[in-house]
C-alpha cells in the first residue's frame, strides 16, 4: 500500500509541465522523502554502532578472526551511512537556499527522473558523465 502511493506521488510530478519544475509541490515531496530516508538512515546507523559496541573478541583464533571481518564490514558501513547522512543534510541545505534540482557546474534543471533516483544528486546527466570520464582518465593515469 505505502509503495503504491510512492509510485503515485512520482506519477504525479513526473506528469507536472516542464514550467513547474521545483514549484512547491515538488519541493515539498523531495523534503519529505530526503527526511524519511534520513530518519531510516540514522536508525540504521545506531543499530550498526550499537552492534559494533557490542561485538565481542571471544573464542578461538578463527572465532576472532571470523568477528574481526565482521567488524570491519560493520566499521566500512557505518562510514557509508555516515558519509550518505552528511550528504542528505547537505542536500536539505540546497532545498533551504532554493539551489535544489539544479546543477551545480552548469545551473540547468537535473531533472526529476534523475532526482526521483538519486535525490542526492548534484549534477545533472551530462555533468555526472564528464566527471566519471576525468575520474576514469586520472585513474589510468595513475595506474600506467
Amino acid at each position: 500500500m505505502a509503495r503504491q502511493k510512492i509510485i503515485d506521488s512520482e506519477a504525479k510530478l513526473l506528469a507536472m509541465p516542464e514550467q513547474d519544475y521545483m514549484n512547491d509541490a515538488q519541493l515539498a515531496f523531495f523534503r519529505q522523502r530526503l527526511t524519511d530516508e534520513r530518519l531510516s538512515l540514522e536508525s540504521v546507523l545506531a543499530q550498526t554502532r550499537q552492534t559494533i559496541v557490542e561485538s565481542r573478541g571471544d573464542g578461538d583464533d578463527a572465532d576472532l578472526a571470523a568477528n574481526e571481518e565482521t567488524l570491519r564490514l560493520l566499521l566500512r558501513q557505518a562510514d557509508r551511512e555516515t558519509r550518505l547522512l552528511r550528504k542528505i543534510d547537505s542536500t536539505l541545505n540546497r532545498l533551504d537556499d532554493g539551489d535544489y534540482g539544479y546543477c551545480d557546474e552548469t545551473g540547468v534543471p537535473i531533472g526529476l527522473k534523475r532526482l526521483l533516483l538519486r535525490p542526492t544528486a548534484t549534477l545533472c546527466l551530462e555533468a555526472k558523465e564528464r566527471q566519471e570520464s576525468r575520474e576514469h582518465h586520472y585513474a589510468k593515469r595513475r595506474s600506467a
